[in-house]
């Protein structure tokens, strides 16, 4: 294994080389939080798709297809569907907004006032998505150098914190990028044809399991529906997607890069679900499916190449934590902290405005890394952070974008009772469960448009101060929130 861990190290020293490099690039709050803006399609397309395909897509994939066949591809394709339509429908009017956050968005289109709310909401999101990343690459940690989990979690969220906080997206863009291309060759180029070969074609794998398994709907349509309704939907709200949306350096390269990403996922969703088909011959009693993606990759790949693929999950799952370590940082500093001290921020190039920034990422990363010591269950936090984002932020963000009618107490009522009927409904019916997201959904909707029909609509000003944003005819926005009209 020698040969592997070199490998394996090296890229985690690259990663951190990278953080210092960005750092010099890093010189104003645009060029810490989104980079400038000027990211091209490639590197916006690699980076888009390294930041959505985390440790969930990959181990969690191949679990899937050693679970379920083919249609195991449902979980990775509804998230691939979700930057489809976000990058089709959404992300030009978005990139157009030049905004930091969601929540700035929400104060541009309702005149102000959704903001903090809609702020704590996201950085929950955020912190859990961040603690879960950090978790399954410290139990990649733990199975290649046998370490304590406490001191797994502490060496890699420091790697991640650390280049993170260095050169902010500057740095998460450069890292995500080798990351994009390593997990393209480890997964795609070596792992997948290699796990076919060894389960002897499809031929074979056809005679060795059971029909369900090559069934496209085999997983169940509730599964399917509600893999639609978590990803699909969360694809379009994020904190942690809509940043790399703002890093776009024109709204065509949003469309047409995101369009290659979310693409990009669909096949990356079919070839985890052949893995892990191929996993169910070669090794049919594994303890657990989630197995199945070190398993094959130990016994089955040569040295060297082994250790590239384990830098492949490395790399994925790194990717998102420090996507959405940042969306975190942002949301906690922009929409929360200075709202509630009632700081005026301006953009620009002072360098105070990137230490804030800065400080926020290592606070932040603290949080996280203490946060997944304390917590055991990784599904059960993801799950209740998915579903506080679709329940909660979902009606008045598309509401927003879509309806005209839509008023700032929609939108608050919205966010509130969804959220609460969400949190409500998970200790009733359990946190895994499928219908506090169905109903939770239901219930912000209802209460985005009763109350939005039962207030004035939302001042003219705001909403033609609005269209020019959107139509990218306006300066870049300050952080402060809109006015509301008196």
């Amino acid at each position: 294994m020698a040969v592997d861990y070199t490998v394996i190290v090296v890229y985690l020293a690259g990663m951190l080389a990278m953080g210092w490099w960005g750092m010099r690039r890093a010189r104003s709050k645009s060029d810490f939080l989104v980079a400038g803006r000027r990211l091209g399609p490639a590197m916006y397309s690699g980076t888009m798709a390294a930041i959505v395909l985390g440790g969930a897509s990959t181990i969690g994939g191949v679990g899937l297809g050693y679970r379920y066949g083919l249609s195991g591809a449902w979980m990775v394709f509804t998230i691939g569907l979700g930057l489809l339509a976000l990058s089709v429908f959404f992300s030009a009017r978005i990139a157009r907004l030049k905004v930091y956050t969601v929540s700035e968005m929400l104060d541009l289109r309702y005149g102000g006032r959704a903001g903090v709310i809609s702020g704590v909401v996201m950085w929950a999101y955020t912190l859990m998505l961040a603690v879960t990343s950090t978790i399954a690459y410290a139990t990649i940690f733990d199975v290649l150098f046998d370490m304590n989990r406490t001191v797994a979690i502490i060496l890699g969220g420091s790697i991640v914190v650390a280049y993170s906080a260095l050169g902010g997206m500057w740095s998460i863009t450069l890292t995500d990028m080798v990351q994009f291309v390593v997990k393209t060759i480890g997964v795609l180029l070596l792992l997948l044809p290699v796990a076919v070969v060894k389960a002897g074609g499809f031929s074979e794998m056809r005679a060795k399991l059971p029909t369900s398994y090559f069934d496209p709907l085999g997983i169940g349509g509730e599964t399917i529906f509600t893999y639609v309704l978590i990803y699909t939907f969360g694809m379009l709200i994020g904190q942690d997607i809509w940043q790399r949306v703002f890093t776009a350096r024109s709204d065509r390269t949003a469309k047409w890069g995101g369009t290659v990403a979310g693409t990009y996922c669909l096949a990356y969703a079919l070839a985890g679900a052949v893995i892990g088909t191929a996993a169910k011959v070669l090794y049919p009693r594994l303890g657990s499916p989630d197995d199945a993606f070190a398993t094959v990759v130990k016994d089955e790949l040569p040295i060297g190449v082994r250790g590239l693929v384990l830098a492949a999950a490395l790399a994925a799952v790194m990717s998102t934590s420090s996507g959405a370590l940042i969306a975190c940082a942002t949301v906690a500093n922009n929409d929360i902290w200075s709202r509630l001290r009632g700081v005026v921020r301006r953009d620009g190039d002072a360098h105070d405005e990137v230490k804030g920034n800065r400080a926020f990422i290592l606070i932040m990363g603290v949080a996280v890394i203490g946060t997944a010591i304390a917590l055991n269950n990784v599904v059960e936090a993801l799950t209740v952070a998915y579903n506080l984002l679709v329940g909660g932020l979902l009606v008045p963000i598309l509401g927003g974008l879509l309806w005209k009618r839509g008023t700032v107490q929609g939108a608050l009522a919205s966010v509130i009772v969804g959220g609460l009927a969400v949190i409500g409904l998970m200790a009733g019916y359990g946190i895994l469960a499928d219908e506090p997201v169905y109903y939770g959904l239901l219930a912000s909707l209802a209460a985005y448009v009763a109350v939005s029909l039962a207030t004035r609509p939302t001042d003219e000003a705001v909403l033609t101060a609005w269209r020019e944003r959107l139509a990218g005819r306006s300066a870049e926005l300050v952080s402060e929130p809109v006015p509301a009209p008196q």
